[in-house]
């Protein structure tokens, strides 16, 4: 893993993300919006809303202070509250397809925003049940783009050895002044440990590491 940031693979994670996943929202139910997300007190809707406004926000270059706090957010999603469901996908579609240019001039200062879109459309597929709710098409770039990331947020070092895969994944910093805990599993368990989604039915071994001081989203 390189240490130098890759600016185009915020863009591309969420277009390759847009192409599978605005799909499945077109062909959804109304009544699928309403099922409950692994985020507490979140329907898919709201999840969605959150998405849309998030990546409109950095579309459009629109950060107040206080922006993406708990209480910014509810406040981007009550303002949607009597928008269409297919309005609120739309909103969503545009900000997949135009935020990575921007991502990608910001130095590295909003790659955590893409990730993090990532993961909530693994949160909405897990509420509709999919499988591989947080795997799929996005999940190489979502690896690589979550080594990134990790290195800035991140004070655990951790060596990741992944089913299938050749080699290690590196994440957290290099120079951390602890000894490097090591992983094995799969990439989307690993994805949920970052993100702090339940692991229920997963298998992975974690040693030299606690799984609450992976969480990068509090």
């Amino acid at each position: 893993m390189a240490d130098e940031r890759d600016p185009e693979l915020p863009g591309l994670l969420l277009r390759t993300e847009r192409d599978v996943f605005v799909p499945l929202l077109r062909q959804a139910d109304d009544r699928d919006f309403e099922l409950r997300t692994a985020c507490p007190g979140w329907t898919v809707r709201d999840v969605l809303a959150h998405c849309g406004a998030a990546l409109t926000r950095v579309v459009e270059g629109r950060f107040e202070p206080g922006v993406f706090s708990p209480e910014a957010n509810d406040r981007d999603i009550a303002e949607r509250a009597d928008w269409t469901n297919a309005r609120v996908v739309d909103e969503l579609e545009r900000g997949m397809t135009e935020a990575g240019e921007v991502i990608a001039a910001a130095g590295g200062a909003m790659d955590g925003i893409a990730l993090g879109e990532w993961v909530h459309a693994g949160d909405v597929r897990e509420a509709f049940g999919a499988e591989g709710a947080y795997a799929g098409a996005g999940l190489a770039p979502a690896l690589d783009l979550l080594a990134a990331v990790s290195r800035k947020r991140s004070p655990v070092p951790l060596s990741a050895r992944l089913t299938g895969a050749d080699g290690e994944l590196r994440l957290g910093p290099e120079d951390g002044g602890r000894e490097r805990g090591r992983y094995a599993g799969d990439g989307a368990t690993l994805i949920r440990l970052y993100a702090g989604r339940p692991l229920t039915g997963t298998r992975y071994e974690l040693s030299g590491a606690r799984e609450g001081e992976l969480n990068l989203f509090e």
